[in-house]
């Protein structure tokens, strides 16, 4: 063991002499890549394919449920893959010592299994890796992200008789034994009181099982907010914050938050977020998984959201988080099976939230595809059976609508993994069968246009901070509505302080559309022009409604089948 084995051990005063690294942009101004580290690229020198079609990723099921081989050091070796990609921050899955595989069939590659949470997973690397990782990045201007899991440990110890318990009216389990003498790190939590000891989740919308089972072997801590639970939170705490003093992190995406109890979030995310000022990091970002609908993740959207826990009013403190209804409803509209009124709505139920529709941005990480899927017994990739044309134009909305976006590995190959299993969908990007190929393509033409929008959105002011609205659209220019069933052409405008960008998207993938398309009046007089900035090229003329006394105008749009475009 390489590194610190207690919390008395760390010291978390600042590195004397060593000047953190602080970047002024906003979270909304950022697109993170979120990649396994296990599974984007391990040590060796490959060759990468370099020709027009995308890759398809590596790996069988029986390879892909055990360690690839993905190694930190095989990140910083290719950091100019996710910059040119247009990503300004780089998320990483859980990089500390996992436990060992309980059979020879699967490992804990993932990395949310912790045992050691003040050391690496020497199969990912070492200390002085991550902090080479992050050196790096931020000489290219990237921020990296660790993906925190404080809600539960590895499965460090079992039940009295070694054999799996289950939730049972909240009632506690006999502890059994720690499974290794030396673990967990730190030592501190070698202490059966931090822990529920409720056994197994059985269902995971029932309070208060969902906040004191175990998520399957993995042991769930007991982060209540009594004397045992208060000292388990500052081990956490202290822990994490010995990382941002040793790497220089710039924020941690917390894992199952809604498991954890109100107060327990609140104060990590506080005492973290001090600490960041103390390092001279003045934008942290703390952002959350939140596994649910609008009513639920409305409770956790803003550093300042209050909600009352018993007697007291809780802050919870998160940056933001992962827009899980926007994920459950986006897809079907990109690939034309499912309303658009759906999208629609899900941003109005959304209009009361924040000062402005443009702010609104700050509170929500946005995502096509993840790594895990909850809740769908089937995986699937976004790109699974899915058109080059559709990839982009899913990829292209998150980087045009508001939010901050998130792309998944893989999906900038064309990544189709689908099956029974999370396996699936976890492919790797280099070959595991040739030891010289690895399939970081950034010629092909997913990932070359992903990259164009990118730099439309860094170009454009109002695609990362403007107001959003979608616009009416018309196949006769005279009849005007939004959208209500497919196929369509879908549009939206983003506008900041006069400026307006408009983005259209032909949800079709057979016929071409020639539609009509409201844009604001008040910003555009009758006769000027539009300009493409994306997707065609030369300018479109903004026309006058027919009827009498309606100041509409609009733009007509030619649109390929799936073409994709953004104008101002």
């Amino acid at each position: 063991m390489s590194g610190p084995t207690s919390i008395a051990d760390i010291d978390l005063t600042p590195i004397p002499g060593k000047k953190y690294w602080n970047c002024d942009r906003e979270w909304r101004e950022e697109f993170i890549y979120f990649l396994m580290v296990d599974r984007f690229h391990d040590d060796r020198n490959r060759k990468p394919v370099n020709i027009p079609e995308p890759s398809r990723g590596s790996g069988t099921q029986a390879q892909l449920k055990k360690f690839c081989g993905g190694t930190l050091k095989g990140i910083l070796n290719h950091l100019d893959y996710i910059k040119n990609l247009g990503c300004t921050a780089l998320w990483l899955s859980p990089v500390f010592e996992n436990n060992e595989a309980p059979d020879r069939n699967s490992d804990k590659y993932h990395g949310y299994a912790i045992q050691n949470y003040l050391d690496i997973d020497p199969r990912f690397g070492s200390k002085q890796d991550l902090i080479d990782l992050v050196d790096a990045a931020h000489s290219q201007d990237i921020r990296v992200f660790l993906d925190v899991v404080v809600n539960h440990s590895g499965d460090n110890w079992y039940y009295l008789g070694g054999h799996p318990y289950f939730y049972d009216h909240d009632r506690p389990f006999p502890f059994g034994a720690w499974r290794r003498s030396d673990r967990p790190v730190p030592l501190e939590l070698r202490n059966p009181n931090y822990y529920h000891r409720r056994g197994e989740i059985r269902n995971w919308d029932a309070y208060p099982e969902t906040q004191h089972g175990d998520f399957f072997s993995l042991k769930g801590f007991n982060n209540d907010d009594d004397p045992d639970g208060l000292e388990l939170q500052e081990i956490l705490i202290k822990a994490h914050c010995y990382w941002m003093r040793e790497a220089d992190i710039d924020g941690f995406r917390m894992d199952a938050v809604k498991h954890m109890g109100e107060l327990a979030v609140a104060r990590f995310c506080s005492e973290i977020r001090e600490y960041a000022y103390r390092l001279n990091k003045r934008w942290f970002l703390l952002f959350g998984e939140l596994v649910g609908g609008d009513d639920a993740i409305n409770r956790y959207i803003g550093p300042n959201t209050p909600t009352q826990h018993n007697s007291k009013t809780v802050y919870f403190g998160l940056t933001s988080v992962l827009d899980f209804p926007l994920y459950w409803t986006l897809p079907g509209v990109i690939k034309g099976f499912s309303s658009p009124v759906d999208l629609i709505n899900r941003y109005e139920a959304q209009r009361q939230r924040a000062l402005s529709q443009g702010e609104l941005g700050r509170y929500l990480i946005t995502f096509l595809d993840n790594h895990d899927q909850i809740g769908q017994d089937y995986k699937r990739r976004f790109a699974a059976e899915t058109p080059h044309l559709q990839v982009i134009a899913g990829v292209g909305y998150l980087l045009c609508a508001l939010g901050t976006p998130c792309i998944y590995y893989g999906t900038e190959q064309g990544l189709s993994g689908q099956g029974p299993g999370d396996e699936f969908i976890r492919e790797a990007l280099f070959d595991l069968e040739d030891s010289q190929t690895n399939y970081l393509n950034q010629n092909c033409q997913i990932y070359q246009e992903i990259a164009k929008i990118a730099r439309v959105n860094q170009a454009h002011e109002a695609l990362r901070f403007g107001r959003m609205y979608f616009r009416e659209v018309s196949d006769n220019g005279h009849d005007f509505g939004l959208p209500e069933g497919q196929p369509c052409t879908l549009a939206f405008s983003r506008i900041l302080a006069g400026q307006e960008v408009l983005i259209a998207y032909n949800t079709s993938a057979t016929e071409a559309r020639q539609d009509f398309v409201v844009v604001d009046n008040n910003i555009h007089p009758i006769g000027t022009t539009l300009q493409f900035l994306y997707g065609q090229d030369g300018t479109v003329t903004v026309q006058e409604h027919p009827a009498p006394g309606n100041r509409s105008c609009f733009v007509q749009l030619n649109l390929a089948p799936n073409q994709f475009v953004i104008l101002t």
